[in-house]
């Protein structure tokens, strides 16, 4: 059995395949992400998944591409947990970029690609090797145009009275804003990124308003200015897309892409279909 991961820093998809690349099963857990979790609550959501469990010492391989799984250290935590929790499974750690890479890219093509979810990323790939020209200090410095980059700017805004008053209406019907709670989820909670990208959904519901519109596209020019546009073959190869907020807010990113002179190219909320073929054609 071959086990193939697509892990962000929210949720986790996991597809297992047969020898003959049909899929056996198909699961979620939350999010794995080794930058922010402990081992313990790492094991825990492996153990409370009823298809991993059960099938825990009939997986042969495990391809995993997870959010925080840039650097060797986290690469070895995570297949250290691996190997107790799939005893017989030899474990392929990446990181999230290679999901989206295999997911939008041929292998042989170039592009640039980005991710858009709780989190942002941006590589190019010249068709084999994966470049990089932004080392990620994580989600408080960096990660611009993401999911928990809008729920900040969302509840600043509100808290500093920069957002209009029938939106703020609105916001706070729609959330609980109280300080100790928002101070309670950032700093004594698990996961303080993810929750930040819970108030995103309120930007998309509400992305209509001239309030949220002003804030996407100056979101989304930011994620160019300081990351896609590292690159000198910016605007030669296609820039594509993987991510919920990618997905949701296609339009404006389109928009805000043809601004800048560059090619749209795939645009996919999850990678790991794109991941399952991969693979499939490499068995």
């Amino acid at each position: 059995m071959i086990l193939i991961v697509d892990s962000g820093a929210t949720k986790s998809d996991w597809i297992a395949l047969d020898e003959n690349g049909e899929q056996l099963f198909l699961t979620q857990t939350l999010g794995l992400s080794p930058e922010v979790l402990t081992k313990d609550v790492i094991e825990d959501r492996l153990a409370n998944n009823f298809e991993l469990s059960k099938n825990r010492e009939k997986v042969s391989h495990l391809y995993f591409y997870g959010a925080g799984c840039g650097t060797d250290r986290m690469k070895v935590f995570l297949k250290g947990i691996f190997k107790d929790f799939f005893p017989n499974a030899k474990a392929d750690v990446k990181e999230d970029t290679y999901a989206a890479i295999f997911a939008t890219t041929k292998v042989g093509h170039q592009g640039i690609v980005c991710i858009l979810g709780t989190g942002s990323n941006c590589s190019y790939y010249d068709g084999n090797q994966l470049f990089q020209k932004v080392t990620s200090l994580g989600y408080i410095p960096m990660d611009d145009g993401s999911g928990n980059f809008f729920g900040r700017k969302l509840i600043r805004d509100y808290y500093f009275h920069k957002m209009p008053s029938d939106l703020a209406h609105k916001f706070a019907a729609s959330h609980d804003l109280d300080a100790d709670v928002i101070k309670e989820n950032l700093y004594k909670q698990p996961n303080p990124n993810t929750y930040l990208a819970t108030f995103a959904r309120f930007l998309i519901e509400n992305k209509d308003h001239p309030y949220s519109k002003g804030v996407i596209d100056k979101g989304f020019q930011q994620f160019i200015n300081n990351y896609v546009m590292q690159f000198e073959l910016a605007t030669k190869v296609p820039i594509n897309f993987v991510g919920s907020i990618a997905h949701y807010l296609r339009d404006e990113l389109t928009s805000v892409l043809l601004r800048n002179d560059l090619i749209v190219g795939v645009i996919r909320q999850r990678p790991i279909e794109g991941l399952v073929e991969f693979h499939r054609s490499n068995m």
